[in-house]
């Protein structure tokens, strides 16, 4: 289980199943540069969602096409009826009708995934496998704490790609840096610094008004401070710019997902919660201070360990009742990585600041 194999002969097409959000597809990007660095004459299909073809049309990288999942039962919503199950067959059709050589299951855990991998009549197919699912070909066990880059890159040296390009993991095209310039204020020569105080789980979120002291400080050491959110989250990003006593950029609601690239691509630091843009900065490149709770370093932790800090909250019990939120969750939302002073991250957010900053004059 999870041992290297011999790559597959003569592969001219792949297909990866991993439907995901943005966090999700971050962290198949080694797998997928694995794949294509083994397999670089292979057309590499990603089943995925309407974002993933939006994202990746016409962005160089290991992806060549996205095939759009559609419902289907333990995947997608829905997919239960009669509509929904002609249009899964008619999908699964033209996929097979490709003659796919490499099927790759990075879903998950694989019990209503692998069935289906199964369905595309793949040469060979390998992926994850929970002790309840259906094993594929070749499998790597799903289960426990773990690191999910390393899990996922596990899963194609099952089939050969063995060998990972230490590099930037996604390219920032000409179109996300226009994006971006469309949405900063133009002229300012001052470095770029990018704070995300959401998260989508709110245990997972720092004190906003820790975050608005650090931005006051790195205001005060030159740094141009623009605050990220979606646009659910555009409450506590006013609330955040609101406490700071120097002004700042409010891009709550208002990037697209290219528009961020270019502006993660522009920022000297981001300082983030754990979650989709902190990791969408690591794979560009761009240097990051990451707030992890516990057990989420140990998931979501980036490969690249150059330009990355982490400061980690170790408190394993709720505040509000006491229950431990290692196996289970508790009904509350009461923060756990409150306990990341704000000494530490204003610390390592300046220490990384410092060192964009003299590598840019020194270039």
């Amino acid at each position: 289980m999870g041992a290297e194999r011999a790559p597959l002969a003569d592969v001219r097409r792949i297909a990866v199943l991993r439907p995901n959000a943005l966090g999700d597809f971050v962290f198949c990007l080694p797998a997928l540069h694995a794949l294509k660095q083994c397999y670089p004459a292979a057309q590499l299909t990603y089943i995925g969602l309407p974002w993933h073809a939006a994202f990746l049309a016409g962005r160089p990288g290991p992806v060549d096409e996205v095939a759009l999942m559609p419902p289907y039962p333990g995947i997608g919503a829905g997919g239960r009826d009669g509509d929904a199950a002609r249009a899964a067959d008619a999908f699964v059709d033209r996929l097979r009708a490709r003659r796919i050589d490499l099927a790759v299951q990075l879903f998950g855990g694989g019990r209503h995934a692998n069935p289906f991998v199964r369905r595309l009549g793949a040469r060979l197919a390998v992926g994850m496998c929970a002790a309840d699912a259906e094993p594929l070909d070749r499998n790597v066990r799903h289960e426990g704490l773990v690191n999910r880059r390393l899990q996922l890159l596990e899963v194609a040296a099952l089939a050969g790609a063995a060998a990972w390009p230490m590099r930037r993991e996604l390219h920032v095209t000409a179109d996300d840096l226009a994006q971006a310039a469309r949405v900063l204020q133009p002229g300012s020569e001052r470095p770029l610094v990018l704070l995300q105080p959401g998260a989508t789980d709110p245990r997972r979120r720092w004190p906003v008004a820790r975050f608005a002291a650090l931005g006051d400080l790195l205001a005060a050491e030159g740094a141009l401070v623009a605050v990220n959110g979606s646009a659910q989250e555009a409450p506590l990003v006013r609330e955040l710019i609101g406490a700071m006593r120097h002004p700042a950029i409010d891009l709550s609601g208002k990037t697209s997902l290219g528009a961020l690239c270019g502006i993660l691509a522009r920022s000297a630091l981001v300082v983030s919660n754990d979650t989709g843009p902190l990791h969408l900065a690591l794979a560009i490149g761009t240097p990051a201070v990451g707030i992890y709770w516990l057990t989420n370093l140990v998931e979501s932790g980036p490969l690249r360990q150059e330009g990355h800090r982490a400061a980690v909250a170790l408190r394993v019990h709720c505040r509000v009742c006491g229950e431990e939120n290692i196996k289970t969750r508790c009904a509350h939302d009461a923060s756990f990585v409150d306990g990341v002073t704000q000494e530490e991250v204003n610390a390592l957010a300046l220490g990384l600041l410092r060192d964009s900053r003299s590598m840019a004059l020194a270039v």
